[in-house]
């Protein structure tokens, strides 16, 4: 069923439409405007900034700088008006209790439209706040199924969820892998919890023996106990739901206590600081990442040499923030508005070719098709192993 607007979207159409108010208006009624005289679209973008965390946040900050850079610097129009695109980052710390107090400060603020947030765990709670205020979100990483559930007709993803990814790892344990007794740990957050269900289910549905199921939390390093009682089962394989602050010191202790069994993680784990922070000890980790890899894509080795000359190596998430960027501002160019009363019918539409993968939405605002890679670590580096899927196969409209 196709999602319905809130009333709270619809009552501010109305609200703005009754009064004269200008697009973009703020509280005192004049339209913000840019130095050079455009309309100033406030683009929200909401991620860890500091602590553990903190260097997945910022690379999700510099992927959304980039796409609005590059827009900025070709003088990007909507309905006829040259327009400036401003971020506004904020650091939810990876709280969820944070994350709601920046989203209150963002309605507060007028943005035009959320880039964020980077955890399940914090996109949750906070998209029940933007929903109220009628502001449309797309998030480039959280992956818990709930977030679109939620029936929000503003809440968009531009990755595989945790259902679609969580059935690729189960059947590839199995299948691939030939895994015979798997372990699980997850950290109890929104993301980790919820990808370890789904592959969990997945394992039991291909026919995987899931012989104990462990739970530590996203603040944790000493893995200790809970990896000396999965070693007492046996296990050939141990799946971790969580992120790689927690699953490189996984590895080493595995390494340090004997525990042979192979190493499992989702989109959480494959980035550039797991390697670097396990060292020898990820040789041989395996982990997915929803899409197909970056060289595979025809944007993606020249996306890759921008944003690295400029930021240095990309973490994780980053070209999902500059696609999601992409596809707010399409939705806003061909509806002539920026306000999202006005876009938010478009965001349905989208038929988007990015870096990451060709973008298209269902009714609920998740990524239709759309691949999910499986890599290893071979050589102190992530090697592709398999791509599984396929993103949608119509052809994109022009820009």
């Amino acid at each position: 069923m196709k999602k319905l607007l809130p009333l709270a979207v619809l009552a501010a159409a109305l609200a703005v439409s009754g009064c004269g108010k200008k697009e973009g208006a703020t509280a005192s009624g004049a339209a913000p405007k840019a130095a050079d005289g455009a309309l100033v679209v406030k683009v929200g973008h909401a991620s860890p900034l500091t602590g553990p965390q903190a260097h997945l946040g910022k690379d999700n900050e510099n992927g959304v700088r980039l796409a609005i850079d590059e827009l900025n610097g070709k003088g990007f129009e909507i309905g006829g008006k040259k327009v400036h695109f401003e971020l506004l980052s904020e650091d939810d710390q990876a709280d969820p209790r944070v994350a709601t107090t920046v989203a209150k400060k963002f309605v507060d603020d007028q943005v035009n439209v959320i880039i964020g947030h980077l955890n399940s765990g914090t996109t949750i709670p906070a998209s029940r706040i933007y929903n109220d205020a009628g502001i449309v979100e797309v998030s480039p990483s959280a992956t818990n199924p709930k977030y679109t559930q939620q029936g929000y007709a503003g809440a968009f993803r531009v990755m595989a969820n945790d259902v679609q990814q969580g059935k690729v790892l189960g059947e590839f344990a199995v299948k691939d892998m030939g895994s015979k007794k798997i372990a699980i740990i997850d950290d109890r957050s929104a993301y980790g919890q919820g990808l370890a269900d789904e592959f969990e289910k997945a394992v039991k549905a291909a026919g995987g023996n899931v012989v104990v199921r462990e739970f530590t939390n996203d603040k944790a390093s000493d893995f200790t106990a809970i990896l000396t009682k999965i070693k007492g089962v046996g296990p050939d394989l141990l799946f971790y739901g969580g992120m790689d602050g927690q699953g490189a010191p996984m590895t080493r202790q595995m390494k340090t206590l004997g525990l042979t069994a192979r190493f499992l993680g989702g989109d959480g784990v494959h980035t550039a600081e797991f390697l670097k922070l396990a060292g020898a000890a990820a040789e041989g980790a395996t982990a997915s990442l929803p899409g197909v890899p970056l060289e595979a894509m025809p944007k993606g080795p020249e996306f890759k040499q921008r944003f690295e000359s400029k930021y240095g190596t990309i973490q994780l998430y980053a070209p999902y923030c500059y696609d999601a960027v992409m596809v707010i501002a399409e939705a806003m160019k061909r509806a002539g508005s920026v306000e999202s009363a006005k876009f938010l019918p478009e965001m349905g539409k989208t038929l988007h070719d990015g870096v990451t993968a060709r973008i298209a939405f269902d009714a609920r605002g998740d990524l239709t098709g759309g691949a999910i890679t499986v890599y290893r670590v071979e050589g102190g580096d992530w090697k592709m192993v398999k791509t599984i899927g396929s993103a949608p196969d119509a052809a994109a409209p022009a820009p």
